[in-house]
């Protein structure tokens, strides 16, 4: 996750946008960086998350996808 001064800054800037003065062409671009930053990490972390899940039916049969089986494999996860 980024650090607090990196979100603080991004909210800062959100909440600069929408004023009528606006952002700058340089906080502009500052803003697309934070903001790509932001969701590059978001993605790993959610990829991350999702590659460590094992799916079990009701029955408590495992019902992970094969793609995903995969993944972890290569990975070395569960076990496997």
């Amino acid at each position: 996750m980024l650090s607090k001064e990196k979100l603080a800054r991004i909210n800062e800037l959100a909440k600069k946008s929408k004023t009528t003065t606006g952002l700058t062409d340089t906080e502009k671009k500052e803003q697309a960086l934070l903001r790509e930053e932001y969701l590059a990490r978001f993605r790993g972390g959610m990829r991350n998350h999702i590659e460590g899940m094992k799916v079990v039916d009701t029955e408590g049969n495992d019902v992970t996808p094969d793609k995903l089986k995969e993944i972890q494999k290569d990975k070395g996860l569960h076990g496997r």
